[in-house]
């Protein structure tokens, strides 16, 4: 295990889910709204719902369908049709550009921030999201996320899981993949990373319904993550249990 970290320079990371609860702070945001707007909404199911046709809008992207468009206009259109399925139509546009804007105010898992100041301390610590750059900008001033980099399916105007994503922080910092690790706690996602030569290493979290399991770039035994990654005194280590 620890031969996996010594190679590695730099961190990327997913955000939603990873690093961020989107779900909770979706939910939250959404309760405010109806309380001000006298809206009766399963406000879960809300947000369920608008996450859930993420991937289509953003494959509509990838296959042509749709020219390239940043997320934070895909989350627009996907909020426009989440809300005609709840039959919400008391949204003036000041208000829905306010909600729309709740993925730059998500908060952070507890841990997130003093997880990340240890890892700088001997990473390079980046996102690596599709989330836009000025969404994951003002995301992490608002949730004090002390990233060195936001790097971001923006850069190269192609979404996850375009090989060139993964392989965008390698090329701008002059490594070989096998130096950059992807953090994530989608399973999908650490998959494309090891598919394209980059380490891997999973961080569960609460809105995932399933254990994460994946295989180490180096190894052929299935790991679950059980915790954060967390530095005990100079070494990096990730508390695992085999399965």
């Amino acid at each position: 295990m620890s031969s996996i970290f010594s190679s590695a320079e730099v961190l990327a990371f997913d955000v939603f889910g990873t690093v961020v609860d989107w779900r909770s702070s979706v939910i939250a945001e959404g309760e405010q709204l109806g309380k001000a707007k006298g809206l009766n909404i399963d406000w879960t199911a809300f947000a369920d719902a608008w996450r859930a046709i993420y991937r289509p809008y953003m494959d509509r992207v990838g296959t042509g369908n749709l020219p390239w468009t940043k997320l934070d206009d895909l989350h627009r259109q996907m909020l426009e049709e989440t809300l005609v399925s709840f039959r919400i139509d008391s949204l003036n546009e000041e208000e829905k550009a306010y909600f729309n804007r709740v993925w730059h105010r998500l908060k952070p898992w507890p841990d997130s921030v003093s997880g990340l100041q240890r890892l700088k301390s001997r990473f390079v610590v980046t996102t690596l999201s599709n989330g836009n750059i000025a969404l994951l900008t003002n995301m992490a001033k608002h949730a004090g996320l002390p990233w060195d980099c936001i790097l971001s399916a923006e850069n190269i105007r192609r979404y996850k899981p375009d090989p060139e994503v993964y392989l965008l922080v390698p090329q701008l910092f002059d490594l070989k993949p096998e130096q950059v690790m992807m953090v994530a706690a989608h399973e999908h996602d650490l998959q494309s990373a090891h598919k394209h030569g980059l380490r891997t290493a999973a961080r569960s979290s609460a809105d995932q319904v399933k254990p994460l399991k994946f295989l180490l770039p180096d190894d052929t035994m299935s790991l679950q993550t059980t915790s954060w990654i967390w530095l005990n005194n100079s070494a990096l280590s990730v508390r695992i249990d085999l399965s």
